[in-house]
C-alpha cells in the first residue's frame, strides 16, 4: 500500500469513528416509499422543511441524517460493496472526492441546463443545489459586553477567549471552508496552508470550541457565542428564530462555496433517489433554499423577502470564489497537517 493510500485510509478510518453508523429503521422499510440521504440534518439549511416537502409532494420518505460531509464520504467508501444510501449531500470538495473514489454515479436531474458550468460535473457525478458565504455567526447577547468582531485578527483577542467555535476542519466541510478562508485572508494559497495552520495554533491559545457536527442550536443558546459558519444560518437565526444574531464577513476576506448532491452508485432505491434529486432542483425545492436565505443554484428562485435580509453587496465583495477542484485536491494534505500540527 503506497503512502498516499495509507494516509487516505487513516483519514477515512478516523472519520468513521465519529460517523453515525446506525441507519434509520426507515431504511429497512419497503423500498418503494423510501430514499436514504446521507448528511440531511434538519437544523442545517432547513433540510427539515425540504424533507417534509419531498414526502408531501412525491410520497418518498427521506429520514433525517446528522452526518457531516466527511463522515458521509467515509461511510460511502466503507459501504461501497453494499451501499445503504441513495443520495448524498456535501460540500463541493467532498463531491469531487466521491467521484474520484467511484462511490457515486452520473445523473443529470431536471433543470440540469440551468446549473452554471463550474457548478456541476459535466457527466452529473455531482452538481450544486445552493451556495453560502462563510463568515462569523455572532450571538450578540452572549458576548458579555465585548464588541462584535469584524476581522480574523479580532478572534485572537483575549476578550473572546472561550467564545469562538469552528467545526473540525479535518472532518466537516464548513470547517475546511473556514480553513481555506482564513488561509487566503492571511496570505496563503491552496498550495500552502501554513498561514491557516499558524492561525489555528494562535486561536488554540484562546480556548476555541471545536465540535464535529452542526452547532446552530449551540449558538442560539449562547454556548458558542461566535461560530465560523455561513450567512444563511445567521440570517435564519435572526429572521426566523428571533435571535439577536449578526453575520459578519471579516475585513480581511472570506470565500463563497457551493453545496452539491450526488446519486450513490448502486444505491438500493435509484429511482427514488433520482426523484429526490429532481425535486431539490425544482421550483418548489429551490424555493425552500431561497427562503432559508441560501443562494439557490437557480437564481430565479431567490425571493424578494430573502434578498432584503442579505448584507450589502459591498460586504459580499470581500468574499471570493476559488478553484474548487484545487480546493478538493488540497483537502487531504491539509487535514493531515491540521491533525498533526494544530494543538
Amino acid at each position: 500500500m503506497n503512502l498516499k493510500r495509507r494516509h487516505m485510509k487513516r483519514i477515512y478510518q478516523a472519520l468513521l469513528t465519529t460517523a453515525a453508523i446506525a441507519t434509520s429503521a426507515a431504511a429497512m422499510a419497503e423500498p418503494g416509499d423510501n430514499a436514504i440521504c446521507y448528511n440531511c440534518p434538519p437544523e442545517w439549511a432547513d433540510w427539515g422543511t425540504q424533507l417534509r416537502l419531498i414526502e408531501q409532494e412525491t410520497g418518498i420518505h427521506v429520514p433525517q441524517d446528522n452526518k457531516n460531509s466527511g463522515q458521509s464520504l467515509a461511510q460511502l467508501v466503507a459501504e461501497a460493496g453494499s451501499p445503504v444510501a441513495d443520495v448524498v449531500y456535501y460540500g463541493v470538495t467532498f463531491g469531487i472526492q466521491a467521484m474520484a473514489e467511484g462511490v457515486v454515479t452520473p445523473y443529470q436531474p431536471e433543470h440540469w441546463e440551468e446549473i452554471p458550468e463550474g457548478l456541476k460535473d459535466p457527466e452529473g457525478n455531482w452538481f450544486a443545489i445552493h451556495s453560502g458565504t462563510l463568515g462569523f455567526m455572532v450571538n450578540v447577547d452572549a458576548l458579555d459586553g465585548a464588541p462584535v468582531p469584524t476581522s480574523w485578527e479580532d478572534l485572537l483577542k483575549p476578550e473572546y477567549r472561550g467564545m469562538v467555535g469552528y467545526l473540525d476542519p479535518a472532518s466537516a466541510f464548513v470547517g475546511y471552508v473556514g480553513a481555506v478562508a482564513v488561509n487566503l485572508a492571511m496570505g496563503g494559497d491552496l498550495n500552502d496552508f501554513t498561514p491557516a495552520i499558524n492561525y489555528f495554533n494562535e486561536l488554540a491559545d484562546n480556548a476555541p470550541i471545536v465540535p464535529k457536527q452542526t452547532s446552530y442550536a449551540r449558538v442560539l443558546s449562547g454556548e458558542i457565542p461566535i461560530l465560523l459558519d455561513y450567512d444563511f444560518n445567521a440570517y435564519r437565526a435572526r429572521h426566523n428564530d428571533g435571535a439577536n444574531v449578526e453575520f459578519v464577513i471579516p475585513q480581511e476576506g472570506s470565500v463563497v462555496v457551493p453545496y452539491v448532491m450526488s446519486l450513490v452508485k448502486d444505491g438500493p432505491n435509484p429511482d427514488n433517489g433520482q426523484q429526490v434529486l429532481d425535486f431539490v432542483l425544482s421550483d418548489q425545492g429551490q424555493a425552500v433554499w431561497a427562503d432559508a436565505y441560501l443562494r439557490p443554484v437557480r437564481e430565479s428562485a431567490i425571493s424578494a423577502k430573502a434578498r432584503e435580509v442579505f448584507l450589502p453587496d459591498s460586504d459580499y465583495a470581500r468574499a471570493a470564489t476559488v478553484d474548487y477542484s484545487a480546493m478538493a485536491a488540497a483537502q487531504r494534505s491539509f487535514s493531515e497537517r491540521y491533525l498533526s500540527e494544530v494543538r
